[in-house]
């Protein structure tokens, strides 16, 4: 499965955790959640959610809309082997979990993973962009005519990483003062008077 095949079946059982949705209201939140920069299409999404129904993730059921049309419509539901994927998938700490679209979606469901979950795909992120940006740095160094257009989108590029980078650092700090402290436990000694 692709990476933003994975990242889709992975926001669509999110949101089916949280309640069953039909596909208008799927694909609406979908779309507030992937931002402006990247809008689904249905034909993105209705062969998802097949693949999803095929594999026992999601199940259909048809209601009845409210009003005068009375049409029918489908509504999508989590199954328990949906609810299994999706933990799973969440809590996956890999290096797919540090790359674009897999990070957004991840980052997105943040309130469902434990603080320590969240710090490695926090950290593995961040040292991701460090590497994305030491590389641009001396990919910028002109070997011959420079064109300016193509300067400033290195440039746009190089701002983009590092504003991405302190804001992950803000993250990783926030994370670490939310951590209860570790106390650790004193190490029990024996005395002379309470061995006799």
């Amino acid at each position: 499965m692709s990476s933003k095949a994975a990242a889709l079946e992975l926001a669509v059982l999110g949101l089916l955790h949280e309640s069953p949705l039909h596909g208008y209201e799927l694909r609406k939140r979908l779309n507030l959640l992937l931002g402006w920069t990247r809008l689904l299409s249905y034909g993105s999404l209705y062969p998802a959610l097949k693949r999803m129904l095929r594999a026992g993730l999601v199940t259909e059921d048809t209601a009845v809309s409210p009003g005068v049309s009375r049409r029918q419509r489908i509504v999508y539901r989590i199954t328990p082997e949906g609810e299994a994927r999706f933990a799973g998938m969440i809590t996956d700490v890999g290096p797919s979990a540090w790359e674009d679209e897999d990070f957004t979606m991840r980052f997105a469901f943040f309130s469902r993973t434990d603080s320590e979950v969240r710090l490695r795909v926090l950290e593995g992120r961040r040292s991701r962009l460090q590497e994305r940006l030491d590389r641009a740095r001396s990919d910028r160094q002109p070997t011959g005519p420079v064109d300016r257009y193509v300067s400033e989108l290195q440039r746009h590029s190089i701002e983009s990483v590092e504003r991405e980078l302190r804001w992950l650092t803000d993250l990783i700090t926030a994370e670490h003062q939310q951590q209860p402290p570790h106390h650790p436990q004193p190490e029990h000694r024996s005395t002379p008077e309470l061995d006799a």
